[in-house]
């Protein structure tokens, strides 16, 4: 993708964020891939107090010594970015040409709530927050969604349940 085409797709961004009629357009013609199972449910079997939490993220947050998601494929980056959350409020990059991140880039806590989640832990409504995190690029289409299904998102569920990860809270973008 060129970059002539990365600045039409972050003005677009721009543009339906502030004039949501436009987004009208967009939001009629989008058809989303469909899965052909069912969606995988587990319900919490726990007081939240006893649960340590993860967040993951498709906003395309990522620490700034990691690479970059792929901003030049139309179709996406289907990888992941493991994410640190002691350091990740001091210190990251959101790499996401799909939605306009500008106040996100102000504050984490509007795609990444660590901050929140920590107030809660805090307060002993929460047991505790994961040591890391998961990031993607929200944007994944066409060749990519099998590598996200069958590779991204196994290896990511394998590492939250190697921590021990009770609940995880989807952030989208």
């Amino acid at each position: 993708m060129s970059s002539l085409q990365r600045l039409k797709n972050r003005l677009i961004a721009r543009l339906i964020t502030r004039f949501p009629r436009l987004a009208k357009g967009f939001i009629d013609n989008y058809r989303p891939w469909e899965s052909e199972g069912e969606i995988p449910w587990t319900a919490v079997s726990k007081p939240l107090r006893d649960c340590r939490l993860a967040l993951v993220t498709t906003a395309g947050v990522h620490h700034p010594d990691q690479p970059p998601f792929d901003m030049r494929d139309s179709d996406g980056d289907p990888s992941w970015r493991e994410l640190t959350g002691e350091t990740l409020p001091g210190a990251y990059r959101i790499t996401h040409d799909y939605y306009d991140h500008s106040d996100a880039e102000k504050d984490l806590n509007i795609v990444l709530p660590l901050e929140r989640l920590q107030e809660l832990v805090d307060e002993k409504l929460l047991g505790s927050l994961n040591r890391r995190h998961f990031g993607f690029m929200g944007h994944i289409d066409g060749r990519h969604i099998p590598a996200l299904i069958e590779k991204s998102a196994r290896e990511v569920a394998g590492k939250l349940c190697a921590d021990k990860v009770d609940l995880v809270l989807l952030t989208p973008a």
